[in-house]
């Protein structure tokens, strides 16, 4: 799908599906880790000691009320009409300390930094993500744009200038940079003829380059998208690297095309700029092993951030109603197998380069996570050595965040930030489309019990 003229011949895509499907075997042969430490069962709840009385009742409060479908599948109508009844100010005092505190760290840098801070006092690393986003008919003009590139610089220097951790990351929407009407009509594009990844490269340098197949608005506006991204990537660079998230099936290609452009311009001796893959997608692991191919052609570090998926539900729906077919595996036996499968595709080129291959393992799925440390210890990968990392989001799956930082291994949270206002839609999105994740944080819960009735029953023998 991407290449310097981006087109893979369909022998090439045939063995590399048989290469996927060899690395979905041998992942499924070792799914039950025998040489890892008995910790990362994730069973103990001294995890949590590191949280205080009001951080274990309020996580309990937010996971028990993410429990119920019916209040996460309708809880943008709800918080709307939460907002009219209290008011902007009467809302925020509701929010800012239950569903705002658990999962979005403040709104000014004093806020983040001292959330990060204790982030970092854990031996957890920050992820900032400033939760901007457009989908299809959502598009507001070239000032937008603007606005957000600046509060995406804005991110960079937060992220680089506060010593929380080493080497930080941060987490970019196209979308918030480059309209979804116009990603829309480049991935048709594509499909019929592909582009030159070295035309972007010189857009991105500001030359003005005509694309083919769009009008003299459309190319004015991609000219100003890519100028945009490279403004970003020239101030990460050496500083940050910025992982660039996946959306929808309809766009993802005109992602992927940008984001591989600038792969090959700035990583070079590094990966700086990385790609998201959903591995609920039929097609996920025929396009990992294209893009370890496509690396290797052009000389160019790979960043994977490997994901399960977040937008299940409307990718059906929607290719049910346009008669296509359903991009999404059929089961979660599957997405488990796709997803295994492709982290040991990258985890196999990462142990011959580790210099040159990076993957984040962001799941919540804690088989996954075990499987990604088992072949670490198989293929000779250092926990720390900085190629292979796992994350999840904040104030979610902290029994398998802390347990990891704690065993050495290098963890990310996801951490999105803005006021109140700026970050509801977000929170809503994520809610919706992690309704399978929080609906399944039962073992969570428990675990958060069991420390604040291990709590309660100590100072009552104190007492």
């Amino acid at each position: 799908m991407l290449g310097s003229r981006v087109h893979l011949s369909l022998p090439l895509l045939s063995v590399l599906r048989q290469m996927g499907t060899t690395a979905a075997r041998t992942v499924t042969a070792a799914r039950e880790p025998e040489l890892l430490s008995a910790t990362l069962a994730f069973e103990d709840p001294k995890a949590f000691q590191v949280k205080t009385m009001g951080e274990l009742l309020r996580a309990l409060g937010v996971f028990r009320l993410c429990s119920f479908p019916l209040l996460v599948n309708n809880c943008g109508t709800l918080m709307s009409i939460a907002r009219r009844l209290l008011g902007k100010r009467g809302f925020s005092l509701f929010v800012r300390p239950t569903v705002y505190a658990q999962f979005v760290a403040g709104e000014n840098e004093t806020e983040i930094f001292h959330s990060m801070q204790k982030m970092s006092l854990l031996g957890l690393r920050p992820m900032l993500a400033v939760p901007i986003e457009e989908d299809l008919g959502e598009s507001t003009g070239e000032k937008r744009y603007e606005n957000n590139m600046e509060a995406m610089l804005e991110c960079v220097h937060i992220s680089h200038s506060n010593a929380w951790s080493k080497d930080p990351m941060m987490q970019l929407k196209v979308t918030a940079l480059l309209s979804p009407e116009l990603c829309v009509k480049l991935t048709t594009l594509m499909a019929q003829k592909p582009y030159d990844l070295n035309e972007l490269i010189r857009a991105m340098d500001g030359e003005p380059i005509s694309f083919h197949g769009l009008d003299e608005k459309e190319n004015a506006h991609l000219l100003c998208g890519l100028r945009r991204l490279n403004k970003i990537a020239e101030a990460s660079v050496n500083k940050v690297r910025v992982l660039v998230d996946a959306e929808y099936t309809y766009m993802n290609p005109a992602l992927s095309l940008v984001t591989m452009a600038m792969m090959k311009k700035f990583n070079k001796n590094d990966a700086w700029i990385w790609n998201t893959y959903q591995c609920y997608l039929k097609e996920s692991k025929s396009l990992i092993l294209e893009a370890i191919s496509l690396s290797k052609k052009e000389g160019f570090c790979l960043g994977v951030k490997l994901v399960r998926g977040a937008y299940m539900d409307k990718e059906r729906k929607l290719a049910q109603k346009e008669g296509r077919h359903d991009p999404i595996h059929n089961s979660w036996e599957d997405t488990n197998d796709s997803y295994n499968g492709s982290l040991n595709a990258m985890l196999e080129v990462i142990s011959e380069q580790p210099e040159r291959y990076k993957i984040i393992v962001a799941t919540h799925n804690e088989a996954s996570v075990r499987v990604a440390a088992q072949r670490m210890v198989e293929l000779g990968i250092r926990k720390d050595g900085g190629s292979v990392c796992f994350g999840q989001l904040l104030g979610m799956c902290d029994h398998v965040s802390l347990t990891l930082a704690k065993e050495g291994y290098v963890i990310y949270k996801s951490v999105p930030y803005g006021s109140v206002d700026d970050t509801l839609p977000y929170l809503v999105r994520r809610a919706q489309e992690n309704r399978t994740v929080l609906q399944g944080i039962r073992k969570e819960r428990d675990l958060l019990r069991q420390e604040l009735h291990r709590r309660l029953k100590h100072k009552m023998g104190t007492a």
